[in-house]
């Protein structure tokens, strides 16, 4: 998708200037998501670089090793009773 509005800048990439930014938003996001950086100017200036979010997964960090270093409940409510009241408050 090309902007009218944006130019290319030596050094600096695709540069649109914050008033167009502001009017072609979606469109912009749209450039973006697609892996397109942009920057943003005012007054010829670059403002702010628009550019792809990193896709970052969260690592499971929780294991078997983790589980059996916890301390044994003995005592106490178990979460088996916990639920059982819990149930037998809401009427179920």
């Amino acid at each position: 998708m090309a902007l009218r509005e944006a130019i290319a800048l030596p050094g600096i990439g695709l540069a649109i200037p914050v008033r167009a930014a502001k009017a072609k938003l979606s469109a912009l996001l749209d450039m973006v998501a697609g892996g397109q950086e942009v920057t943003i100017t005012s007054d010829g200036k670059p403002k702010a670089r628009l550019v792809p979010a990193a896709r970052v997964r969260k690592v499971f960090t929780g294991t078997w090793e983790h589980l059996k270093a916890m301390p044994m409940q003995t005592k106490g409510p178990f979460a088996d009773e916990i639920v059982r009241a819990d149930r037998d408050g809401r009427g179920w």
